[in-house]
């Protein structure tokens, strides 16, 4: 009588896997508790540990040793361009950050950021999915950041001057010329319908400012302050300063 192999009631599982481990350097407390928040409660991704500066990211990165470190530009203390060159030996480097200046992109580019993502710039997926490529290897910008990376205009230049060329690799992923010309973040924000103003001064709440100093920044009173923020907070939906950053940084 032949035997046979009797078959699985149910295909093989696949294999499980463990989710990317990812360390959040950033000194605003609202934005580190929403980035944990959105990380954390994923299948595939997971928050190690969290820093207020580049040493502490540093010595979280020797300790903890993550599959990626997401950085922001400025902090007090050592901030995220003097860590970086130390942190890019321990782990691939997400630069994650308000700043977009042309210097500055470079500048991480050119020290081994494996990407450069600018606030309001992507949704929580595609967050994700950059984190994926840069432990992988593929370089990924938002649409801020790529900008920077574009040659200056050389109608000025002399025309014996060599230009250096742009520091876009080929690798980059392609961006339509559509969204470079967008304004910074309007992917994101215009949702909100802030104006200008309102727009300046909420960039200024998300990073810490206090009516006083929004005022003197923007040189105008602290009432003035006081009547856009309660304009931004409607539109925002928003009933406190936290809540409206950490929906304006995209991490509610």
């Amino acid at each position: 009588m032949r035997h046979t192999r009797p078959r699985p009631d149910f295909p093989p599982s696949a294999p499980v896997t463990p989710p990317l481990r990812l360390l959040v350097a950033d000194d605003n407390p609202v934005v580190r508790a929403g980035l944990t928040a959105l990380l954390s409660g994923r299948e595939d991704t997971t928050v190690v540990a969290e820093a207020t500066d580049g040493r502490e990211a540093y010595e979280a990165a020797l300790r903890c040793r993550p599959d990626v470190i997401l950085l922001d530009v400025r902090m007090p203390g050592v901030d995220g361009i003097s860590a970086l060159p130390h942190l890019v030996r321990l782990a691939p480097v997400m630069m994650l950050t308000y700043s977009h200046e042309a210097e500055t992109v470079r500048e991480a580019l050119r020290l081994g950021a494996g990407g450069y993502l600018v606030h309001g710039e992507f949704t929580t997926e595609q967050l994700v999915r950059a984190v994926r490529d840069v432990r992988e290897g593929r370089p990924h910008v938002t649409p801020g950041a790529a900008r920077a990376l574009l040659p200056e205009p050389q109608s000025s230049a002399p025309a014996h001057v060599e230009c250096e060329p742009p520091l876009i690799s080929e690798e980059l992923p392609p961006i339509p010329l559509s969204q470079l010309q967008r304004p910074v973040g309007e992917s994101y924000r215009s949702r909100f319908r802030l104006s200008t103003r309102e727009a300046e001064i909420m960039d200024l709440i998300a990073s810490g400012m206090t009516n006083q100093q929004i005022a003197a920044a923007c040189f105008i009173s602290e009432k003035t302050v006081k009547n856009h923020i309660n304009r931004i907070f409607a539109k925002l939906d928003s009933t406190t300063r936290s809540q409206a950053a950490a929906k304006w940084l995209g991490v509610a």
